[in-house]
């Protein structure tokens, strides 16, 4: 099947860097084929964001190389992407509306569509009325059936959109608290993956648990929010698997997904995955983006392990400096191969030293009616590990936040049986 042909363009001011390299694989993850790039420095154009001459250039580009979209790093107007329509003959969008569409395909759950969903009528419903006007102008490429519509009506008709998804992700969201008091009540702590998009956060996922999630090189591959329990050098957690970030992540996109966020902002450790197989300047703008974004959605304080990924495209040479390098930056930093499971000890090791008190324990209670009541309550309120159901015993072995512990241990004493603490 033919892919979409694409053109991307990039208009930038005197001294900015470019980010076109990025907007190419961001096109590419979306499925189109990128046959031409077109790239300025000046100041924005009110009509079409690049100068005249260059947007009457990629109108050539675009007949030439047979395009069926125009994708602009920058912001686009509606005015702007009315006005490019028209001269192009194809539909121009912008990066937002790009990483919207990459969203869309690889969101799986009920949630992650519903979140993309509201990104999008959030992103519309500030366009809405200009888009009605000019689409009664003369209807182009991206605005087809929208003349038909007045502007206030088509305005109002999105508010109400937004309004019933808000209502069924609140739903949503209550129930994943509801499971986050469940975890917290039996003492289970939780650490979250974080990082930048392709950093290798599904990659270490399947190393810490066993559990597969879907692995590929393109962006964005994780959407939805995956929890499986993975050990610690001993220490059980929560390991949380959750969407990536990118620079300059629109905010519509964050507000959107805050539900799914908010796993990392209450977690009790974040485990950064950051690629360190990339040029230097690279791998400190990414970290950065990683820290602002985590800053920004409340989870700056939230202890911290770094993980240096992809050591495995380094030389040994290469990852020191490197590591110096990043040290002054980040905390607690492990270089780590999660594809080959290279340090991984290390990494649990620096994880554990940061999960909240709890302790290990194996009780020992005389079969009885009793015994099955506190066994309940111990399965409620810890993480039982091991259960065995003997002719006259019932034997735990279990997890727990030391004062769940302790109150278990004393109702223990008091059937007659026993409670040791077991080394972690």
């Amino acid at each position: 099947m033919r892919r979409p042909r694409a053109i991307v363009v990039e208009r930038r001011r005197p001294g900015e860097r470019s980010h076109i390299d990025e907007l190419r694989a961001l096109a590419e993850a979306a499925g189109y084929e990128v046959v031409g790039q077109l790239e300025q420095v000046r100041e924005p154009d009110p009509k079409y964001q690049i100068g005249p001459g260059k947007a009457e250039e990629l109108a050539d580009m675009v007949k030439k190389l047979k395009a069926d979209i125009v994708i602009f790093e920058n912001e686009l107007k509606p005015v702007q992407a009315y006005n490019l329509a028209k001269l192009l003959g194809v539909e121009a969008i912008d990066r937002f509306q790009l990483i919207l569409q990459i969203f869309a395909q690889r969101a799986t759950t009920r949630e992650a569509q519903l979140q993309v969903k509201l990104a999008a009528l959030r992103y519309e419903l500030v366009r809405a009325k200009e888009k009605v006007r000019l689409a009664k102008m003369g209807e182009q490429p991206g605005f087809m059936g929208l003349g038909k519509y007045e502007a206030d009506v088509y305005y109002e008709m999105i508010k109400r959109q937004i309004a019933t998804i808000r209502r069924k992700l609140e739903r949503i969201r209550k129930k994943r608290q509801l499971h986050r008091k469940r975890r917290e009540k039996m003492g289970l702590p939780s650490v979250s993956l974080s990082g930048y998009t392709n950093a290798g956060k599904s990659t270490l996922f399947y190393a810490l648990t066993g559990e597969y999630v879907q692995i590929s090189p393109s962006l964005f591959t994780t959407l939805t929010t995956t929890a499986r329990l993975a050990d610690f050098n001993g220490r059980s957690a929560l390991l949380i698997d959750t969407v990536g970030f990118i620079d300059r992540l629109p905010i519509q996109l964050v507000e959107a997904f805050h539900s799914t966020l908010e796993e990392t902002t209450l977690s009790d450790v974040i485990l950064l995955v950051v690629d360190i197989s990339e040029p230097i300047e690279e791998v400190e703008r990414k970290l950065g983006c990683c820290l602002d974004t985590l800053a920004e959605i409340g989870a700056g304080e939230v202890p911290k392990v770094t993980a240096l990924n992809k050591i495995d495209l380094l030389s040994s040479e290469e990852v020191s400096w490197r590591l110096d390098y990043i040290s002054k930056l980040v905390e607690r930093p492990v270089p780590i191969s999660a594809l080959y499971g290279t340090n991984l000890d290390e990494l649990k090791a620096q994880v554990a030293e940061l999960l909240p008190g709890y302790v290990k324990a194996r009780v020992v209670m005389p079969l009885c009616d009793e015994a099955y009541s506190l066994a309940s309550w111990a399965m409620d309120n810890t993480h039982v590990l091991k259960a065995e159901y003997g002719q006259d015993r019932v034997v735990l072995v279990l997890e727990g936040l030391e004062p769940l512990v302790g109150k278990l241990a004393g109702r223990v004493r008091e059937l007659g049986g026993e409670l040791e603490l077991l080394r972690p």
